[in-house]
Formats: structure tokens, sequence, C-alpha cells
């Protein structure tokens, strides 16, 4: 079925994940540092204390 002349489903024989995958790696990179700098932060001394630091809730929680 064609609207337009236009199939929906036409495969097109382009390379998708093969372009794509430093820019996958890169994101996996920027996430990974994200999450190793925001739990640094959160065990800092300014947030350690915080009641809304995850850290500060499991501590009081088995002590």
């Amino acid at each position: 079925m064609s609207w337009f002349g236009v199939t929906p489903l036409k495969k097109f024989p382009a390379p998708v994940l093969g372009p794509m995958a430093p820019f996958f790696a890169a994101g996996l990179v920027i996430a990974y540092g994200i999450n190793s700098l925001q739990g640094a932060l959160m065990q800092s001394d300014e947030w350690k204390n915080d009641p809304r630091n995850i850290y500060a809730k499991n501590k009081a929680a088995t002590h």
C-alpha cells in the first residue's frame, strides 16, 4: 500500500548503529561521570546531614 507513492515500511540499507557508536559511548561516559560526581557531592560535608540526602537516610535507618 502506498501513500502518495511512498511506502511506509520500506527498508533502506543505510548503516545507523555503526556511525552512531561513538555518540552512544560518549553518552555512557558522560552518564557515568555525572553519577560519580553526584555520589561524591552527596557525601561531602555540605550535604552530609541534609534530609534529602539518600545516604543520610540510610545511615539513620541503620544506626
